[in-house]
Protein backbone atom coordinates (compact mmCIF):
# COMPACT_ATOMS: atom_id res chain seq x y z
CA UNK A 1 0.00 0.00 0.00
CA UNK A 2 1.24 3.50 -0.81
CA UNK A 3 2.40 5.81 1.99
CA UNK A 4 0.95 8.97 0.46
CA UNK A 5 -2.09 10.14 -1.52
CA UNK A 6 -0.68 12.72 -3.91
CA UNK A 7 -2.00 11.78 -7.36
CA UNK A 8 -4.63 9.28 -8.50
CA UNK A 9 -2.32 7.54 -10.95
CA UNK A 10 0.05 6.59 -8.11
CA UNK A 11 -2.60 4.05 -7.08
CA UNK A 12 -3.98 0.91 -8.71
CA UNK A 13 -7.63 0.63 -9.63
CA UNK A 14 -8.30 -2.10 -7.06
CA UNK A 15 -6.67 -0.02 -4.30
CA UNK A 16 -8.91 2.96 -5.07
CA UNK A 17 -11.98 0.73 -5.24
CA UNK A 18 -11.05 -0.61 -1.79
CA UNK A 19 -11.14 2.99 -0.57
CA UNK A 20 -14.65 3.31 -2.06
CA UNK A 21 -15.76 0.19 -0.17
CA UNK A 22 -14.40 1.58 3.09
CA UNK A 23 -16.10 4.89 2.30
CA UNK A 24 -19.42 3.08 1.95
CA UNK A 25 -18.92 1.34 5.28
CA UNK A 26 -17.87 4.47 7.17
CA UNK A 27 -20.67 6.56 5.70
CA UNK A 28 -23.26 3.95 6.73
CA UNK A 29 -21.89 3.90 10.27
CA UNK A 30 -21.93 7.69 10.48
CA UNK A 31 -25.54 7.81 9.27
CA UNK A 32 -26.52 5.23 11.90
CA UNK A 33 -24.74 7.19 14.60
CA UNK A 34 -22.23 4.41 15.25
CA UNK A 35 -18.73 5.22 16.44
CA UNK A 36 -15.94 4.32 14.02
CA UNK A 37 -12.78 5.41 15.82
CA UNK A 38 -10.26 3.88 13.43
CA UNK A 39 -7.76 6.66 14.18
CA UNK A 40 -8.25 7.00 17.92
CA UNK A 41 -5.47 9.05 19.47
CA UNK A 42 -3.95 10.03 16.12
CA UNK A 43 -3.35 13.58 14.89
CA UNK A 44 -3.51 15.05 11.37
CA UNK A 45 -1.52 18.20 10.67
CA UNK A 46 -3.31 20.36 8.05
CA UNK A 47 -1.17 22.91 6.19
CA UNK A 48 -3.12 25.51 4.21
CA UNK A 49 -1.47 27.89 1.75
CA UNK A 50 -4.78 28.30 -0.13
CA UNK A 51 -8.08 29.31 1.46
CA UNK A 52 -10.72 26.64 1.91
CA UNK A 53 -14.23 25.82 3.07
CA UNK A 54 -14.97 22.19 2.20
CA UNK A 55 -11.41 20.91 2.51
CA UNK A 56 -10.82 22.27 5.99
CA UNK A 57 -14.23 21.36 7.40
CA UNK A 58 -14.33 17.86 5.87
CA UNK A 59 -10.83 16.88 7.02
CA UNK A 60 -11.26 18.38 10.49
CA UNK A 61 -14.69 16.82 11.07
CA UNK A 62 -13.50 13.58 9.51
CA UNK A 63 -10.59 13.22 11.93
CA UNK A 64 -12.92 13.94 14.87
CA UNK A 65 -15.37 11.26 13.70
CA UNK A 66 -12.48 8.80 13.32
CA UNK A 67 -11.53 9.45 16.94
CA UNK A 68 -8.49 11.57 16.16
CA UNK A 69 -7.57 15.25 16.14
CA UNK A 70 -6.87 17.70 13.30
CA UNK A 71 -4.49 20.64 13.70
CA UNK A 72 -4.97 23.67 11.40
CA UNK A 73 -1.78 25.39 10.24
CA UNK A 74 -1.82 28.40 7.93
CA UNK A 75 1.44 28.64 6.01
CA UNK A 76 1.49 32.38 6.67
CA UNK A 77 1.59 31.72 10.41
CA UNK A 78 4.29 29.03 10.30
CA UNK A 79 8.02 29.11 9.66
CA UNK A 80 7.34 27.81 6.13
CA UNK A 81 5.82 31.22 5.44
CA UNK A 82 9.08 32.82 6.55
CA UNK A 83 11.23 30.71 4.27
CA UNK A 84 12.01 27.55 6.26
CA UNK A 85 13.00 24.77 3.82
CA UNK A 86 10.20 22.31 3.08
CA UNK A 87 12.40 19.39 4.09
CA UNK A 88 12.98 20.85 7.56
CA UNK A 89 9.29 21.39 8.22
CA UNK A 90 8.46 17.92 6.88
CA UNK A 91 11.00 16.18 9.12
CA UNK A 92 9.77 17.99 12.21
CA UNK A 93 6.08 17.46 11.45
CA UNK A 94 6.66 13.72 11.15
CA UNK A 95 7.85 13.70 14.78
CA UNK A 96 4.69 15.46 16.01
CA UNK A 97 1.77 14.10 13.98
CA UNK A 98 0.61 10.84 12.40
CA UNK A 99 -0.27 12.31 9.01
CA UNK A 100 -0.20 15.57 7.05
CA UNK A 101 -2.69 17.11 4.62
CA UNK A 102 -1.45 19.97 2.43
CA UNK A 103 -3.49 22.42 0.34
CA UNK A 104 -1.14 24.60 -1.67
CA UNK A 105 -0.15 25.84 -5.12
CA UNK A 106 2.78 23.67 -6.21
CA UNK A 107 2.52 19.92 -6.79
CA UNK A 108 6.32 19.79 -6.62
CA UNK A 109 6.21 21.24 -3.08
CA UNK A 110 3.77 18.54 -1.94
CA UNK A 111 5.92 15.83 -3.50
CA UNK A 112 9.07 17.21 -1.85
CA UNK A 113 7.28 17.38 1.49
CA UNK A 114 6.12 13.77 1.17
CA UNK A 115 9.59 12.57 0.17
CA UNK A 116 11.07 14.10 3.34
CA UNK A 117 8.21 13.20 5.69
CA UNK A 118 8.07 9.79 7.38
CA UNK A 119 4.28 9.90 7.94
CA UNK A 120 1.57 9.80 5.23
CA UNK A 121 0.93 12.97 3.24
CA UNK A 122 -2.40 13.74 1.51
CA UNK A 123 -2.76 16.21 -1.35
CA UNK A 124 -5.69 18.43 -0.35
CA UNK A 125 -5.31 20.41 -3.61
CA UNK A 126 -2.56 21.82 -5.79
CA UNK A 127 -2.65 23.77 -9.03
CA UNK A 128 -2.01 20.49 -10.87
CA UNK A 129 -4.24 17.94 -9.11
CA UNK A 130 -7.21 17.59 -6.74
CA UNK A 131 -7.33 13.82 -6.14
CA UNK A 132 -9.58 13.83 -3.05
CA UNK A 133 -12.25 15.75 -4.95
CA UNK A 134 -12.37 13.42 -7.95
CA UNK A 135 -12.55 10.43 -5.59
CA UNK A 136 -15.57 12.03 -3.91
CA UNK A 137 -17.06 12.75 -7.34
CA UNK A 138 -16.75 9.17 -8.54
CA UNK A 139 -18.03 7.75 -5.27
CA UNK A 140 -21.08 10.02 -5.60
CA UNK A 141 -21.77 8.79 -9.14
CA UNK A 142 -21.48 5.20 -7.87
CA UNK A 143 -24.24 5.92 -5.34
CA UNK A 144 -26.54 7.06 -8.14
CA UNK A 145 -25.51 4.64 -10.91
CA UNK A 146 -24.46 1.03 -10.29
CA UNK A 147 -22.73 0.92 -13.69
CA UNK A 148 -20.64 4.05 -13.00
CA UNK A 149 -17.51 2.60 -14.65
CA UNK A 150 -19.41 2.17 -17.95
CA UNK A 151 -20.80 5.70 -18.16
CA UNK A 152 -19.74 8.46 -20.53
CA UNK A 153 -18.30 11.47 -18.65
CA UNK A 154 -17.54 14.96 -19.89
CA UNK A 155 -15.59 17.92 -18.57
CA UNK A 156 -16.55 21.38 -19.83
CA UNK A 157 -14.48 24.45 -18.97
CA UNK A 158 -10.92 25.15 -17.91
CA UNK A 159 -8.11 22.62 -18.31
CA UNK A 160 -7.30 23.02 -14.63
CA UNK A 161 -6.46 20.75 -11.68
CA UNK A 162 -9.93 19.21 -11.76
CA UNK A 163 -9.69 18.50 -15.49
CA UNK A 164 -6.31 16.85 -14.82
CA UNK A 165 -7.81 14.78 -12.00
CA UNK A 166 -10.63 13.58 -14.26
CA UNK A 167 -8.07 12.67 -16.93
CA UNK A 168 -6.15 10.66 -14.33
CA UNK A 169 -9.37 9.00 -13.19
CA UNK A 170 -10.21 7.97 -16.76
CA UNK A 171 -6.73 6.50 -17.09
CA UNK A 172 -7.09 4.45 -13.88
CA UNK A 173 -10.73 3.34 -14.10
CA UNK A 174 -11.05 3.10 -17.88
CA UNK A 175 -14.28 5.04 -18.43
CA UNK A 176 -14.90 7.25 -21.47
CA UNK A 177 -14.15 10.94 -20.95
CA UNK A 178 -14.62 13.95 -23.20
CA UNK A 179 -12.84 17.19 -22.34
CA UNK A 180 -14.01 20.48 -23.88
CA UNK A 181 -11.79 23.53 -23.30
CA UNK A 182 -11.21 26.76 -25.26
CA UNK A 183 -8.04 27.13 -27.30
CA UNK A 184 -5.26 28.25 -24.98
CA UNK A 185 -6.83 26.67 -21.91
CA UNK A 186 -6.25 22.99 -22.67
CA UNK A 187 -5.10 20.52 -20.00
CA UNK A 188 -1.40 20.08 -19.29
CA UNK A 189 0.39 18.21 -22.09
CA UNK A 190 2.28 15.99 -19.67
CA UNK A 191 -0.91 14.89 -17.91
CA UNK A 192 -2.48 14.11 -21.27
CA UNK A 193 0.56 12.14 -22.45
CA UNK A 194 0.70 10.00 -19.31
CA UNK A 195 -3.00 9.17 -19.63
CA UNK A 196 -2.52 8.27 -23.29
CA UNK A 197 0.33 5.91 -22.35
CA UNK A 198 -2.11 4.07 -20.06
CA UNK A 199 -4.63 3.69 -22.88
CA UNK A 200 -7.16 6.21 -21.55
CA UNK A 201 -10.26 6.73 -23.72
CA UNK A 202 -10.36 10.52 -23.85
CA UNK A 203 -11.63 12.90 -26.53
CA UNK A 204 -10.25 16.46 -26.45
CA UNK A 205 -12.25 19.15 -28.20
CA UNK A 206 -12.98 22.88 -28.17
CA UNK A 207 -16.70 22.24 -28.78
CA UNK A 208 -18.71 21.85 -25.54
CA UNK A 209 -21.67 20.46 -27.46
CA UNK A 210 -19.53 17.67 -28.89
CA UNK A 211 -18.42 16.77 -25.36
CA UNK A 212 -21.94 16.92 -23.90
CA UNK A 213 -23.81 15.05 -26.65
CA UNK A 214 -25.15 11.86 -25.06
CA UNK A 215 -22.95 12.28 -21.97
CA UNK A 216 -24.26 10.69 -18.78
CA UNK A 217 -22.19 12.75 -16.31
CA UNK A 218 -21.35 16.42 -16.88
CA UNK A 219 -18.71 18.28 -14.85
CA UNK A 220 -17.43 21.82 -14.66
CA UNK A 221 -15.56 24.28 -12.42
CA UNK A 222 -15.03 28.02 -12.16
CA UNK A 223 -13.38 29.71 -15.11
CA UNK A 224 -10.80 31.49 -12.94
CA UNK A 225 -9.35 29.45 -10.08
CA UNK A 226 -7.56 30.77 -6.98
CA UNK A 227 -4.57 32.82 -8.05
CA UNK A 228 -6.15 33.68 -11.42
CA UNK A 229 -8.44 36.48 -10.25
CA UNK A 230 -6.61 39.05 -12.39
CA UNK A 231 -7.58 37.01 -15.48
CA UNK A 232 -11.30 36.94 -14.66
CA UNK A 233 -12.49 39.35 -17.37
CA UNK A 234 -10.25 37.82 -20.04
CA UNK A 235 -11.42 34.33 -19.11
CA UNK A 236 -15.09 35.35 -19.17
CA UNK A 237 -14.66 36.22 -22.85
CA UNK A 238 -12.71 33.06 -23.69
CA UNK A 239 -15.22 30.77 -21.98
CA UNK A 240 -18.41 32.11 -23.52
CA UNK A 241 -20.44 29.08 -24.63
CA UNK A 242 -18.82 26.78 -22.05
CA UNK A 243 -21.69 27.00 -19.61
CA UNK A 244 -23.66 23.99 -18.35
CA UNK A 245 -27.25 25.13 -18.77
CA UNK A 246 -30.65 23.72 -19.68
CA UNK A 247 -29.91 23.92 -23.43
CA UNK A 248 -26.74 21.84 -23.03
CA UNK A 249 -28.58 19.26 -20.91
CA UNK A 250 -31.05 18.74 -23.76
CA UNK A 251 -28.31 17.12 -25.89
CA UNK A 252 -26.85 15.07 -23.01
CA UNK A 253 -28.36 11.74 -21.94
CA UNK A 254 -31.91 12.13 -20.66
CA UNK A 255 -30.93 10.86 -17.21
CA UNK A 256 -27.58 12.66 -17.06
CA UNK A 257 -26.06 13.79 -13.77
CA UNK A 258 -24.47 17.21 -13.20
CA UNK A 259 -21.48 17.85 -10.95
CA UNK A 260 -19.47 20.85 -9.75
CA UNK A 261 -16.69 20.75 -7.15
CA UNK A 262 -17.72 24.15 -5.68
CA UNK A 263 -17.51 27.03 -5.05
CA UNK A 264 -19.60 27.89 -8.12
CA UNK A 265 -19.99 31.22 -9.90
CA UNK A 266 -23.68 30.84 -10.60
CA UNK A 267 -24.56 32.30 -13.98
CA UNK A 268 -21.04 31.83 -15.37
CA UNK A 269 -19.85 28.23 -15.79
CA UNK A 270 -23.19 26.83 -14.63
CA UNK A 271 -26.68 28.25 -14.21
CA UNK A 272 -28.60 28.50 -10.97
CA UNK A 273 -31.38 26.51 -12.60
CA UNK A 274 -29.09 23.53 -13.22
CA UNK A 275 -27.47 23.64 -9.77
CA UNK A 276 -30.90 23.51 -8.13
CA UNK A 277 -32.38 21.15 -10.73
CA UNK A 278 -33.25 17.45 -10.44
CA UNK A 279 -30.14 16.28 -12.33
CA UNK A 280 -27.75 17.99 -9.93
CA UNK A 281 -25.84 15.81 -7.46
CA UNK A 282 -23.57 18.69 -6.48
CA UNK A 283 -24.37 18.73 -2.77
CA UNK A 284 -24.19 14.92 -2.49
CA UNK A 285 -20.75 15.35 -4.04
CA UNK A 286 -19.79 18.00 -1.47
CA UNK A 287 -20.94 15.80 1.43
CA UNK A 288 -18.94 12.85 0.14
CA UNK A 289 -15.69 14.78 0.49
CA UNK A 290 -16.09 13.98 4.20
CA UNK A 291 -16.71 10.27 3.78
CA UNK A 292 -14.11 9.61 1.08
CA UNK A 293 -11.38 11.52 2.89
CA UNK A 294 -12.10 9.59 6.08
CA UNK A 295 -11.53 6.39 4.14
CA UNK A 296 -8.30 7.76 2.64
CA UNK A 297 -7.01 8.81 6.06
CA UNK A 298 -7.97 5.49 7.63
CA UNK A 299 -6.27 3.60 4.80
CA UNK A 300 -3.05 5.56 5.18
CA UNK A 301 -2.87 6.18 8.93
CA UNK A 302 -4.51 3.18 10.63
Amino acid sequence: MKKDFLCLTDWKREELEAIFELTRELKAKQKRGEEHHLLKGKTLGMIFEKSSTRTRVSFEVGMFQLGGHALFLSSGNTQMGRGEPIKDTARCMARYVDGVMIRTFSQEAVEEFAACCEVPVVNGLTDLYHPCQVMADLFTVSEHRVDWRELSYCWIGDGNNMAHSWINAAAVFGFELRVATPQGYQPDAGVRARAEERGARILYTDDPREAARGAQVLNTDVWASMGQEAEQKEREKAFQGYQINSDLLKIAAADSLVMHCLPAHRGEEITDEVIEGPQSIIFDEAENRLHVQKAILATLMK
